[in-house]
C-alpha cells in the first residue's frame, strides 16, 4: 500500500458526502463538493506555475524536503481549508504562518520554510509589500479579499481569479509527501517539523478510527465511514488553523463528514459569541487550550443563558487544564465528557485521559498510547513501571525531522535500542501502574537550589486559587538559588500574595513555591492560548 495522502482522503469523503456542509462561518455555508472543486482549481493554478514535487523521499535526508512550499498567511475560513487541500493536491508542502508575526519574524519563517508562494488575506498585504524584496524566492502571491479593502499588490493574483482556473491533469499525491508544521516559537525560534502524510494522518488526523488501534484499510473504508456517520458531528474552530493541533482536529472531524463551525470573529477570542454559535449550530465538540480558553468559556456556560444539551465534549490539548476548571465545566454541563491529550508538533498525540461528572481524572496523569514510553536520563533504555523520572518518548509513526536542520533533527529523533524515537523535551514519571505523569517541558524547567522544579506543576498549584484568572511560571537569575521561581499572574478581586502562596502550598512542596509574584493585566499568549514563556521571562526580570 502506498500510504494515505490527505488530498485523496478529503476527495474520498467529498465524493461520499458531497452535499454535506464542511464549514460554516457567518452567512457562509460551504459543502464538501464546493471545497473539493475549489481545491482542485487552486492545485491546478499552482501546478500551472511549475510548483510541485522535485525529488522522491528515498533520495532525501530526514531534514530535507523535495517539494516546493506554499505559505498560508490566513485567518480561519474556507479559503484556508481550500488552499490547504489545494496545496496537498499539487504535492506542495503547506506552511502554517502565524498572522501575529512582525516583519522580522515573518521574514525568518518565509526564508526558513523556503516558501515560493504565499496565500494571504488582503489585511496582510502591507506587511508582504514591506518584506517581499528581502525574499527573492517568494515569487507567487495570491491575495484573498477581505474587509480591509487593501488593493491587490503588484504582481499578485486575486484569489477569486485563481478559483477560475480550469481543472488540470494533476500529479498523483503520495503518502510520503511532506506535511509541515511550524512550531509556535514560544520557547525558541519556530522550526518546521516534517511528517509524511501517511504517518500524520494515521497517528493524529483521523486515520485510525475511534476506539481502534488499526488504521482504515483503504479509501473505500473511509468513504463508507463518512456515509455511516449520518451527517457527522460539528466542531467549534476557536483555535486558528495556523496551529498544528487545530489542523489535526479539523481534519479528524472531516474524515467522518463532520462540520467545522468558525466563530464570527476570527481575529479575537469572544467566549460569549463562541458559546452562542456552538449552541445555534449544535456543536458536539469544543477544543480548548488549557485554562486560557476553558475559563472564559465556562464562565459563559455557568450563566445559564444557553441550552447546552447538544454539546457533548470538551477536548483539551496544548496546555494543561486545572482541576478547578475541569470541575466547573462538568458542573455547568454534567453530561459532558472531557478529554485531555498530550502531544506536540514533533510527537503527534501520545497519551490521553478522560473525565466525566463524578469521575474526574487525576491531574497530569495519562494513559499512554502503545508506542509511547519513558526513556531514562541518558536515553539508553526504556524505564519499567515505578522506576521514576525520565524523558517522554515515542517511536513508530513519528516525523522525519526539522526542515533544514540536521543537527537538531539528530538530537530530537535519536536512535535508541534499535528504534528511532522522538524525544521532544517533555519530562515524565512512569508510575507503578503503567500510567505516565507529565511533569513539563525541559525548556521551561527551573533549576533552583539544586532542585528541578517543573513550571507547569507550579502553574496548576496556583491556578487552584479562584482569584487566579491566568498564570505562567518561569525562572529568573538568583544569587542565592541560581535560579528562582517567579509567577506572572492575572488576578480577579482582592487577594494577597500570601493567600495565593498558601493555596499553592497545599498542592506542591514549599521549595517549589514562587519567590515572587508579578501581577499583570493580561498575559501574552499565542492565538490558540499557549503561553509565551519568552515574554514571561522578560516580565520576571523587569524592575
Amino acid at each position: 500500500m502506498p500510504g494515505f495522502n490527505l488530498s485523496s482522503v478529503f476527495d474520498a469523503v467529498a465524493n461520499a458526502v458531497p452535499d454535506q456542509e464542511v464549514m460554516v462561518w457567518r452567512e457562509r455555508r460551504v459543502t464538501y463538493r464546493e471545497v473539493n472543486e475549489r481545491a482542485t482549481a487552486i492545485a491546478s493554478w499552482f501546478a500551472g506555475r511549475g510548483l510541485g514535487a522535485r525529488q522522491p523521499r528515498a533520495e532525501l535526508a530526514g531534514h530535507e524536503s523535495g517539494h516546493d512550499h506554499v505559505a498560508l498567511y490566513l485567518y480561519n475560513g474556507n479559503e484556508y481549508l481550500e488552499s490547504w487541500i489545494g496545496a496537498f493536491r499539487a504535492r506542495l508542502g503547506a506552511v502554517n504562518v502565524n498572522y501575529r508575526y512582525v516583519d522580522e519574524e515573518l521574514i525568518y519563517l518565509l526564508r526558513d520554510s523556503q516558501a515560493k508562494a504565499v496565500v494571504y488575506h488582503a489585511e496582510f498585504a502591507p506587511r508582504i509589500a514591506a518584506i517581499r524584496d528581502q525574499l527573492p524566492e517568494l515569487v507567487h502571491l495570491v491575495q484573498v479579499a477581505d474587509d480591509s479593502d487593501n488593493p491587490l499588490l503588484p504582481g499578485a493574483v486575486a484569489y477569486e481569479n485563481v478559483l477560475a482556473t480550469p481543472a488540470a491533469v494533476l500529479p498523483e499525491p503520495d503518502g510520503e509527501d511532506p506535511f509541515l508544521i511550524y512550531t509556535g516559537g514560544t520557547t525558541g525560534m519556530p522550526k518546521g517539523v516534517i511528517w509524511t502524510h501517511h504517518d500524520i494522518f494515521v497517528s493524529a488526523m483521523g486515520g485510525t478510527p475511534y476506539g481502534s488501534t488499526e488504521p482504515y484499510a483503504d479509501l473505500d473504508a473511509i468513504a463508507k465511514a463518512a456515509v455511516d456517520a449520518n451527517g457527522g458531528l460539528a466542531l467549534l474552530m476557536i483555535a486558528p488553523l495556523m496551529h498544528g493541533a487545530a489542523q489535526w482536529g479539523a481534519f479528524h472531524f472531516m474524515v467522518s463528514g463532520g462540520k467545522l463551525v468558525v466563530p464570527d470573529n476570527v481575529r479575537a477570542f469572544e467566549p460569549h459569541a463562541c458559546i452562542r454559535v456552538a449552541v445555534e449550530e449544535k456543536v458536539f465538540n469544543i477544543p480548548v487550550v488549557g485554562d486560557a480558553i476553558a475559563r472564559p468559556l465556562v464562565e459563559v456556560m455557568e450563566s445559564g443563558e444557553f441550552d447546552l444539551s447538544t454539546l457533548g465534549s470538551i477536548s483539551n490539548g496544548g496546555a494543561p487544564m486545572s482541576p478547578a476548571i475541569r470541575h466547573r465545566l462538568l458542573a455547568a454541563a454534567p453530561h459532558l465528557f472531557i478529554t485531555d491529550a498530550v502531544g506536540s508538533s514533533e510527537s503527534g498525540i501520545q497519551m490521553s485521559q478522560m473525565s466525566t461528572a463524578g469521575a474526574e481524572a487525576e491531574s497530569a496523569v495519562f494513559t499512554p498510547n502503545a508506542d509511547t514510553v519513558v526513556l531514562d536520563e541518558g536515553l539508553a533504555r526504556q524505564l519499567e513501571p515505578g522506576e521514576g523520572i525520565g524523558w517522554l518518548a515515542r517511536r513508530g509513526r513519528i516525523p522525519l525531522g526539522y526542515l533544514g536542520d540536521a543537527e537538531k533533527t539528530a538530537r530530537t529523533f535519536p536512535e535508541v535500542l534499535g528504534s528511532r524515537w522522538v524525544v521532544a523535551g517533555d519530562r515524565a514519571e512512569l508510575l507503578a501502574d503503567g500510567r505516565i505523569k507529565l511533569l513539563g517541558r525541559e525548556g521551561v524547567t527551573i533549576n533552583s537550589g539544586g532542585e528541578k522544579i517543573f513550571a507547569e506543576e507550579v502553574e496548576m498549584a496556583l491556578a487552584a486559587h479562584p482569584a487566579i484568572k491566568d498564570v505562567v511560571v518561569v525562572g529568573r537569575p538568583s544569587e542565592k538559588w541560581g535560579s528562582e521561581v517567579v509567577a506572572i499572574v492575572v488576578v480577579e478581586g482582592e487577594v494577597t500574595d500570601e493567600e495565593l502562596l498558601a493555596e499553592a502550598g497545599t498542592h506542591v512542596a514549599r521549595y517549589k513555591l514562587p519567590k515572587a509574584i508579578v501581577r499583570r493585566d493580561a498575559l501574552l499568549r499565542s492565538a490558540a492560548g499557549k503561553a509565551d514563556y519568552r515574554w514571561a521571562k522578560e516580565q520576571a526580570v523587569k524592575p
